[in-house]
């Protein structure tokens, strides 16, 4: 996946970078995998806003991806890659031999005529669903589940991958994209390879009006804000009694930096090994 830049020509086109969309080989979606997307503005059934900076943007179709591989050791074909409107990756459609047609996350090197199937005897290649028993160790995966049948919920998004360290018993080692170190059923599916488009953490707007294209309303920093409206507004200008000097807070006066919101008791804290903040002593050498 390449980026396109365009001519400073005006204040726009300065920094923007947009996906060039090479690898598309499909432009309309297959319609019997299609749903219809509704849109909440981010109001509650009370009609509330209980999430901000939402509404507007374009109309979309959500698109039925197969997270769980469900059809075993049956061989599909690659028809198209398509574009996807709800995620950052591009998506891939499978036809099997039978006629039915499914969605997947669309991996690094994935091509149009490629062959590709899910199962425990099946090839450790791109595009290949296998469970963490059968994975050769050091391989990068995604699309992890974290509960064996419940579909793939880790490394979804452009870019990510999920390293295969080792196997102990019945649970397998695997590196996170943050840095984690948790322990997985073996008996939980992943597929072979990178999430595709991995250029997208570089894409650059340049305009606002493309944001609400997308549906993302403004936001408004809270020290611009007065007292009565954020814990962080108000003073003149960035002083330090009122505004600006302040821990960072949400309109709640919540922490939003070094606060820890996760749970002591959680019970999936015995199949974390490393946190992905872990703090690793250095050593510190000196050369005389």
């Amino acid at each position: 996946m390449a980026l396109k830049t365009f001519r400073p020509l005006t204040p726009t086109n300065r920094f923007k970078a947009l996906p060039a969309f090479d690898e598309i080989t499909k432009t309309k979606p297959e319609k019997s995998l299609v749903v219809i997307k509704r849109r909440s503005g981010g109001r509650n059934n009370n009609g509330r806003i209980t999430c901000r900076h939402i509404g507007g943007g374009h109309k979309q179709k959500y698109r039925i991806i197969d997270f769980k591989r469900k059809k075993r050791n049956v061989e599909a074909e690659v028809k198209a890659i398509e574009y996807d409107p709800n995620r950052t990756c591009r998506i891939a459609l499978l036809q099997y031999p039978d006629g039915e047609k499914a969605y997947i996350l669309a991996p690094v090197g994935l091509n149009v005529g490629d062959k590709v199937s899910a199962g425990e005897a099946v090839e450790p290649k791109i595009g290949n669903a296998l469970p963490l028993s059968a994975i050769p160790l050091g391989t990068a995966i995604h699309n992890v589940e974290l509960v064996a049948g419940r579909g793939g919920q880790i490394a979804r998004s452009a870019g990510q991958l999920v390293m295969l360290n080792n196997r102990e018993g019945d649970y397998a080692l695997v590196k996170l994209p943050s840095g984690e170190i948790r322990k997985i059923h073996i008996k939980c599916y992943a597929t072979i390879g990178q999430v595709g488009n991995t250029e997208h953490m570089n894409v650059s707007s340049g305009k606002a009006g493309r944001s609400r294209w997308r549906g993302v309303r403004p936001t408004v920093r809270g020290m611009v804000m007065n007292p009565v409206d954020h814990p962080m507004g108000g003073g003149q200008g960035k002083s330090k009694g009122g505004g600006g000097r302040h821990h960072p807070m949400s309109p709640w006066g919540q922490l939003a930096k070094g606060f820890k919101t996760r749970r002591k008791h959680k019970p999936s804290n015995s199949f974390i090994i490393e946190r992905r903040k872990s703090k690793k002593k250095s050593q510190v050498t000196t050369d005389y």
